[in-house]
C-alpha cells in the first residue's frame, strides 16, 4: 500500500519545495513545477481542488503538514466545544511575518498524528473525503479526471495510488465505507474538518454535502459549528 500520509502532505502544500502564496498561486507555480520536474508532485493538489477552497490558507497551516493541520484544527473545535464555548476561531499565535502559528494537537489529546497510533487506512479515508468533497458540486467532468489521473503518474506514486485515484474520481463517492473508517468522535471530527477544509462551500450541493456528511458522522450541530468557525482561521 502506498504511503497516504505523503500524498495528503501533497494535498495541503506541506511538500512543495517552494511553492507558496494562495491557492491559485499554488496551482499555476505547482503546474509549472510539473513541467520541470515530473516528480514535483504538488501539481497533484492543484489539479484536484484548482482554488476551490476559496481563500488563501493562512500562516503555517500548510508548513506544519497536512495531517498535523487537520488534526490541530480539530482539536481546537473540539476542546472549546467540549468547554461549553461560543464558536470561535481557533486560539493562535501570531508570527511577525507568517501570520497565525497553528500547532500540532497534544499527543493524548485523541487527535493523534503518530504512525505507530494513526493507521494508514484512516489518513487514506481522509483524503477520500477530501476528494468527496472536492466532487460534491460536480465540477469534475471527465477532462478533468483525465486531467488528474496523468499528473497522478507524473507523481511517481506507483500503481496503486493510480488505481485508488481512479476509483475515487470515477465512481459514486462510498459513505458508509468514509464514515466507518472514522472509528472514534476525534476521528469523526477529523474527518468533517478535512472535508470542510477542502473547500469553501459556496453551492448548495457542496453546503448538502457537508451537512450529510456531519449527519452521517452524527455530530451534534454545536459541534459542527465550532469546525466551522475554527476552519475559517485557517482561510483568509
Amino acid at each position: 500500500m502506498f504511503d497516504a500520509r505523503k500524498i495528503l502532505d501533497q494535498f495541503l502544500g506541506s511538500q512543495i519545495p517552494g511553492v507558496g502564496g494562495s491557492v491559485r498561486d499554488r496551482a499555476g507555480q505547482a503546474t509549472q513545477m510539473a513541467k520541470d520536474n515530473p516528480l514535483a508532485a504538488g501539481a497533484l493538489a492543484a489539479a484536484i481542488f484548482g482554488t476551490k477552497t476559496g481563500r488563501n490558507i493562512a500562516g503555517n497551516a500548510l508548513t506544519i503538514g497536512g495531517l498535523a493541520a487537520i488534526a490541530g484544527l480539530g482539536y481546537q473545535a473540539y476542546k472549546n466545544y467540549q468547554a461549553g464555548k461560543e464558536p470561535q476561531a481557533a486560539g493562535t499565535t501570531t508570527g511577525a511575518d507568517t501570520g497565525p502559528v497553528f500547532l500540532p494537537p497534544p499527543s493524548d489529546s485523541g487527535f493523534s498524528t503518530e504512525p505507530q497510533v494513526l493507521r494508514n487506512d484512516f489518513v487514506l479515508a481522509l483524503i477520500q473525503a477530501m476528494i468527496a468533497a472536492a466532487k460534491a458540486d460536480g465540477h469534475i467532468d471527465d477532462t478533468e479526471r483525465a486531467r488528474i489521473i496523468d499528473k497522478v503518474k507524473l507523481s511517481g506514486f506507483g500503481s496503486e495510488a493510480e488505481a485508488f485515484f481512479q476509483k475515487e474520481l470515477n465512481e459514486p463517492t462510498d459513505l458508509d465505507a468514509l464514515v466507518a473508517a472514522a472509528q472514534t468522535e476525534e476521528q469523526r471530527v477529523e474527518l468533517y474538518t478535512a472535508s470542510r477544509l477542502a473547500i469553501e462551500p459556496d453551492s448548495r450541493a457542496e453546503r448538502g454535502y457537508l451537512d450529510l456528511l456531519a449527519g452521517r458522522l452524527g455530530l451534534p450541530d454545536a459541534l459542527v459549528d465550532h469546525i466551522e468557525a475554527t476552519v475559517s482561521t485557517a482561510k483568509v
